[in-house]
């Protein structure tokens, strides 16, 4: 009898041990995922803080380089201005000085003469055009005063008579106003960009323009078909980095298309939201 009860005491002791170990396994189990869940928590919570400054980081780092490219975007505009001020008001005057001067001259020498002085004459009258038309394109508040196609139209036409064979534009959908006046400028100084590398490196022979207005953007295709550069390999100037830094500034995206032997193609497109 003794032992029946001993056996019985132990086993109940053995019961009651075996429950608090449960339940300390238990308790160090839920203080174990309390714990674990609070350090992700505070991971997470540290990642999303540490992300969240970075990324503001990262946008004041951004509107700082757009309110340095906007900056010097507008003291080249004034610069272009003020150049094509001194182009029309003062380098004008003395071509037309020099053009009047050459009439009268050819009034006083003999008939035999005068077809010499014809060359020189349509030299000098191509020239006062030339440079009145450049003072007009440099000068922002004639391209907006003419507008946006007619002032494409006058570039190509300019530079189809400096030296290429055809200048084209062609204009597809319907015209939708620019809201901003001063994108429509950024937009036209980086095609005028492209034109002016396609002039001074180019050696094309052929320019096409193209505007596409659709509901939502303004998609512009300027293409030349001269001998062209590998995009991957050449050294990025100060032209190629302005046109791309003026397009971000308008929250307009840039590309340029090329290959050797097979002419440029710059395409962007510009959301009008």
């Amino acid at each position: 009898m003794f032992y029946f009860n001993f056996i019985f005491v132990q086993n109940t002791d053995r019961i009651a041990t075996t429950a608090a170990e449960r339940y300390l396994l238990v308790y160090m189990i839920a203080v174990l995922v309390i714990i674990t869940s609070l350090v992700i928590l505070f991971f997470i919570v540290f990642q999303k803080r540490k992300n969240k400054l970075l990324l503001e980081k990262i946008k004041q780092k951004q509107a700082f380089e757009q309110e340095i490219v906007l900056a010097q975007t507008e003291t080249q505009e004034q610069t272009l201005k003020n150049i094509g001020w001194e182009l029309h008001d003062n380098v004008g005057q003395l071509l037309s000085f020099a053009s009047m001067q050459l009439s009268i001259l050819k009034m006083q020498v003999q008939d035999d003469v005068k077809e010499k002085f014809k060359d020189t004459t349509e030299a000098l009258s191509q020239s006062l055009h030339e440079v009145r038309q450049l003072s007009r394109t440099l000068n922002n508040e004639v391209v907006l005063n003419i507008g946006f196609e007619k002032s494409i139209s006058n570039e190509l036409k300019r530079l189809q008579k400096m030296k290429f064979a055809s200048a084209e534009l062609k204009i597809i959908g319907d015209k939708i106003e620019f809201s901003n006046k001063k994108h429509e400028i950024i937009i036209f100084r980086i095609l005028q960009e492209f034109l002016s590398n396609s002039v001074k490196y180019s050696e094309a022979e052929n320019l096409s323009v193209t505007l596409n207005y659709t509901p939502e953007d303004l998609i512009i295709t300027a293409e030349d078909d001269g001998i062209g550069f590998d995009v991957n390999t050449v050294k990025k100037g100060a032209g190629l980095l302005n046109m791309n830094s003026r397009a971000n500034l308008v929250n307009a995206s840039f590309e340029l298309i090329s290959q050797p032997n097979e002419g440029v193609k710059m395409v962007i497109k510009y959301p009008f939201d």
